[in-house]
C-alpha cells in the first residue's frame, strides 16, 4: 500500500512537473532576494543566488540570514515537489565558513525519508566548491495539493 502511494506521488510529480516548477520558481520572497531555482526533482531541489553588498553582515561576509533563506527555499521546493502542500516544522542550521561578496551561493536539498505526513531533508549551502552551511529540516505534509488532482 505504501508503495502505491509513493508511485502515485511520483506520477503526480511527472504529470504536473511544469506547473509545480512554475509555482515554486515564482515564490515571491525568493525572487525578491534573487534566488533562482536551477533543478527540481522528486524530493530534491537546487538553487543559486549572487551575493551583493546589501547581503553582507558587519564583518563583510554573507549574512547568516541570507544563507538560511536560500537553504529554506530549496527545502520548500524539494518538499513541495510532489505537488502536495508541505509546510516547515523545524530546521537546524550549521554555519561552517563565510561567504563573500560577488560569490554565487548554491543550495541543494535532498529528501532523506518521507511518510504520509512527515518528511526529512538534508540541505547544503556551498560557494566555489566550499561547504558553507548545512541544514536539517522537517516538513509537515498536508492533505491538499496545489496542482489539479483527479479522482484517483
Amino acid at each position: 500500500m505504501k508503495l502505491t502511494k509513493q508511485l502515485d506521488e511520483q506520477e503526480i510529480h511527472e504529470t504536473h512537473y511544469e506547473k509545480i516548477r512554475e509555482t515554486l520558481k515564482n515564490e515571491p520572497y525568493a525572487n525578491h532576494l534573487g534566488i533562482k531555482l536551477t533543478e527540481l526533482g522528486k524530493g530534491t531541489a537546487s538553487a543559486e543566488m549572487h551575493i551583493e553588498e546589501h547581503m553582507l553582515n558587519a564583518h563583510g561576509t554573507v549574512h547568516g540570514a541570507v544563507m538560511f533563506a536560500i537553504a529554506d527555499y530549496v527545502f520548500a521546493a524539494a518538499s513541495n515537489s510532489y505537488g502536495k502542500v508541505s509546510v516547515g516544522l523545524s530546521t537546524n542550521m550549521n554555519f561552517m565558513a563565510p561567504g563573500r561578496k560577488g560569490a554565487v551561493l548554491t543550495a541543494t536539498a535532498t529528501e532523506e525519508k518521507k511518510t504520509r505526513r512527515i518528511a526529512w531533508y538534508r540541505i547544503t549551502v556551498e560557494s566555489e566548491g566550499n561547504l558553507l552551511a548545512t541544514m536539517e529540516a522537517t516538513v509537515y505534509r498536508k492533505d491538499q495539493y496545489f496542482v489539479p488532482i483527479g479522482e484517483e
